[in-house]
């Protein structure tokens, strides 16, 4: 494990990070560092630890309000893609989009014939 020093509102602390998450962890602490000296340079709240508790729960509610957001997004966009079979069957029968259905339609074409293609 690799460890790097950083600076958190001018304290230092030494970390330990896995390999190649250096990028990420060095990202992660200027979030928190920025979130920290806003609420310090506020006025309102001198302990330091008082800070870091306010900065690490807004840090959290945003990350959570990302969270939902995404899951929104991501019913929003299932509810969008289920058409009716029929519109979504024959869109889709070249294949490229649904290997599944591309497969089952070879299956029944061997079981039909040449003469019985279903499409």
């Amino acid at each position: 494990m690799k460890q790097l020093d950083v600076q958190i509102m001018g304290q230092s602390y030494l970390l330990g990070c896995p390999e190649g998450g250096d990028v990420r962890l060095l990202d992660a602490v200027e979030k928190v560092d920025a979130a920290m000296c806003k609420i310090r340079d506020a006025g309102k709240i001198k302990a330091r630890d008082r800070i870091a508790v306010l900065a690490a729960l807004n840090l959290a509610f945003e990350l959570s309000e990302l969270e939902a957001n995404a899951l929104k997004a991501s019913r929003a966009s299932q509810t969008t893609a289920a058409e009716p079979e029929a519109a979504s069957f024959s869109a889709s029968t070249d294949g490229a989009a649904q290997p599944q259905l591309a497969s089952l339609l070879q299956r029944l074409d061997s079981a039909l014939g040449v003469d019985g293609r279903l499409l």
